[in-house]
């Protein structure tokens, strides 16, 4: 079993500060990645998050004030993200061609709404050399 761990923050810019998160395999299955996202007036963190074509990517999701929504467009994810201390919310999604994917907040949650936005970017996984 082949695994692969990554430092809090690795693929975030910036200073960012939030929860760690790991991409692991084992061999001849799907890459598996796990992203915290904190929701919070107007802004998730991160607000990029970076992956692979074909990784299940699974995203926990948590707030720190208010209720928010969470969609990925273009795809059939569209959760609602319970108000601070009051649980998280996952979703899985998988990328299947390298691009940029837009989630946004779903639910209206204050007059910054319309910002409160966010991207996945998604390349093509590198060849294995072995």
């Amino acid at each position: 079993m082949r695994t692969l761990l990554l430092a809090s923050g690795a693929l975030l810019l910036g200073s960012m500060s939030v929860a760690p998160w790991a991409v692991s395999r084992a061999q001849d299955a799907p890459l598996v990645q796990t992203v915290d996202v904190a929701a919070e007036r107007f802004s998730f963190t991160p607000s990029e998050i970076k992956t692979t074509v074909g990784t299940v990517l699974t995203i926990r999701l948590t707030s720190d004030d208010t209720a928010h929504g969470f969609r990925i467009v273009g795809s059939d994810v569209n959760i609602e993200i319970p108000k601070r201390s009051r649980g998280t919310a996952t979703v899985t999604f998988t990328p299947e061609k390298a691009g940029r994917y837009t989630f946004e907040c779903s639910k209206l949650c204050g007059a910054g709404h319309s910002f409160m936005r966010g991207v996945i970017i998604a390349t093509e996984a590198p060849k294995d050399e072995e």
